[in-house]
């Protein structure tokens, strides 16, 4: 065998291990997330879908430590999140991770470069400009920097948002239906912006999306269904995400 059929394949950028999140006492209990074991590959965009209340956000706020599990291990390259302190996990989202939110969450009276520079200004970081201007020039943005966020369109916005997660070099960003308030272009942007990100910079990209559409940029789709993962897609297509949902509706998996 060659050296190459030798190598190991790279860690995953994270796993879960039994991850289950409850919330509520007794009767009123809801099992949102059910032992679930999950690796995902590092370099690469998973898209993870299901119906509401199936359980994709809450997996994304365990992953991301905005919300601790109820039992179980997380491990985001190579730290286990799920048993960090407050302070930990602050300074791991400041440094490690990036985020890209549906609502953009600009903040209204910087300009776009300052909205993109922010994570470093709060971690108090050297902004590295040739990689500002690289991503700038990435998402089609040199001519907005001095634009504040009501002076672009939601396109715009997204973009400044998705800049904004990568300036840091984070070692995985995590987006929230980043294209639902969007129409088709502006989310054909934001998603090829995503993509490229991984192709042509290495990035590793979890995504939350309803949209078939939208998963279809992904290298692999998670399907979920009552705090399971039930199935999963490689190299998606629009058409065969819709008929995986169908044939998970119709076996009864998305109830």
């Amino acid at each position: 065998m060659s050296l190459l059929e030798h190598s190991p394949a790279p860690a995953p950028i994270a796993t879960t291990r039994g991850l289950s999140k409850v919330y509520g006492t007794g009767g009123t209990a809801v099992r949102a997330l059910d032992d679930v074991d999950l690796d995902l590959v590092r370099g690469e965009l998973t898209a993870v879908m299901g119906p509401s209340g199936s359980g994709k956000s809450t997996l994304m706020h365990c992953l991301a430590g905005l919300d601790r599990p109820t039992s179980g291990t997380v491990v985001v390259d190579g730290e286990e999140v799920s048993s960090m302190n407050e302070r930990a996990l602050t300074r791991l989202r400041r440094t490690r991770l990036g985020f890209v939110f549906q609502a953009f969450n600009l903040v209204p009276t910087l300009t776009a470069a300052e909205n993109i520079r922010l994570p470093l200004d709060i971690a108090r970081r050297p902004v590295d400009q040739e990689l500002f201007d690289d991503i700038v020039a990435a998402v089609g943005l040199a001519d907005r920097l001095d634009h504040r966020p009501n002076e672009l369109s939601g396109g715009q916005q997204q973009r400044v948002a998705c800049a904004r997660a990568l300036i840091s070099r984070p070692a995985v960003v995590f987006a929230d239906e980043p294209t639902g308030n969007l129409d088709s272009h502006s989310s054909g942007e934001v998603l090829g912006f995503l993509r490229r990100s991984v192709d042509e910079r290495g990035q590793s990209v979890v995504m939350v999306t309803h949209d078939p559409r939208a998963a279809s940029y992904a290298h692999r789709v998670l399907f979920l269904a009552d705090g399971r993962i039930v199935d999963e897609l490689r190299a998606p297509t629009p058409e065969s995400v819709l008929a995986t949902l169908g044939r998970l509706t119709a076996a009864g998996e998305t109830r």
